[in-house]
């Protein structure tokens, strides 16, 4: 890690913390020593194993979308790669720094930029889809929680069909009109390397247009020709989504409350919907606030402060631990790498 991405990782756990200490202060009561007493320590285990289930669902994903294309890559190299998306995702806004590790260690396992951008943006496409799905349907299904959870919960279904609507456009713009895609990123790159020298600025230029290309050719076929590769893509998709959510309601298991798993599955689309908007480097802050607000309705006031602690601990800062492992291993391999070219 450079000094700027550790900076904004020290800012992104900085704030985390800050705001669940000021949970803690205002949740912790009499009560909470009792349900501290209550815990399960299996249960929080099987919390964490489960996430690692929700990361190897995920590592599937890829590996079956890679395969839908011909190019295979190990279910290992994939499970490392999402590690170390990881990282970047808990300190970039929307989680949006870890599609360019993933891009990146997807073009290090042979696969060309433009695949390589294809599937990870189809990943991001299929996040959209499912949770879009998964609310409808819980609206449907679940219509006593989510009165109970108010305006907010139909705001966040409608942030999530306008991403799904506009991902859709972007992909119709990328397949059916190129030459508006190549336009706009040629005025793009000219005006970002004002300083650059002409010969240097025509390379990016042709190269950028090629990837566009492969871009092009890569979500062709996988709308004609490599359909497998998206119903895979779909199928972990709803896996990792499902598993995801669940891991809430082992936690409170754990700690000793009703798993509250119809309350949860509305109440963790909403958290993963409202984490999508970019407003903080990896949701921090915000996922904690969201958190709290809305398991307060279901949750004594004395255990929704450890409830939220623990959630985070499982789901960022678990991620982040998982990610500098990631990258120790990433370092590690490309220093052999250089060894082995200059042997």
């Amino acid at each position: 890690m450079d000094k700027s991405q550790v900076k904004w990782l020290y800012i992104s756990v900085g704030f985390s913390l800050a705001v669940l200490i000021i949970i803690l202060f205002f949740t912790i009561n009499e009560n909470t020593i009792t349900y501290l007493q209550e815990i399960n320590p299996w249960f929080l285990l099987l919390a964490f194993l489960t996430h690692l289930l929700t990361m190897c669902f995920w590592a599937m994903r890829v590996k079956m979308m890679s395969g839908s294309l011909s190019y295979r890559i190990g279910f290992w190299y994939s499970l490392n790669l999402v590690f170390a998306n990881l990282l970047a995702s808990a300190i970039t806004p929307a989680q949006a720094g870890g599609e360019p590790v993933r891009v990146h260690e997807l073009y290090k396992a042979n696969v060309p930029l433009g695949d390589a951008t294809a599937i990870v943006i189809m990943e991001r496409v299929l996040d959209g889809i499912a949770l879009a799905g998964l609310a409808a349907f819980s609206m449907i299904v679940l219509t006593d929680q989510w009165k109970q959870l108010g305006t907010v919960s139909e705001i966040m279904v409608v942030v999530t069909w306008i991403f799904v609507a506009g991902c859709l456009f972007l992909f119709y713009l990328a397949i059916r009109r190129p030459d508006v895609v190549k336009r706009v990123v040629n005025r793009c790159t000219i005006w970002l390397t004002k300083t650059w020298e002409n010969s240097r600025v025509e390379a990016l230029l042709v190269r950028a247009d090629k990837e566009i290309d492969n871009f092009q050719g890569a979500t062709l076929r996988f709308v004609h020709t490599a359909k497998g590769g998206l119903a895979w893509g779909m199928l972990f998709t709803l896996l990792y989504w499902v598993s995801e959510i669940l891991t809430a309601s082992l936690i409170l298991v754990g700690l000793g409350q009703d798993p509250l798993v119809l309350e949860s599955f509305v109440i963790q689309l909403i958290l993963a919907i409202l984490m999508m908007i970019p407003l903080t480097p990896g949701s921090s802050g915000i996922a904690e606030v969201g958190a709290t607000s809305m398991y307060a309705l279901f949750l004594p006031a004395g255990v929704v402060g450890i409830f939220v602690v623990l959630w985070r601990i499982v789901l960022y800062y678990f991620n982040i631990a998982l990610g500098i492992l990631s990258s120790i291993i990433i370092v590690r391999r490309e220093a052999r790498s250089c060894l082995d070219e200059k042997a």
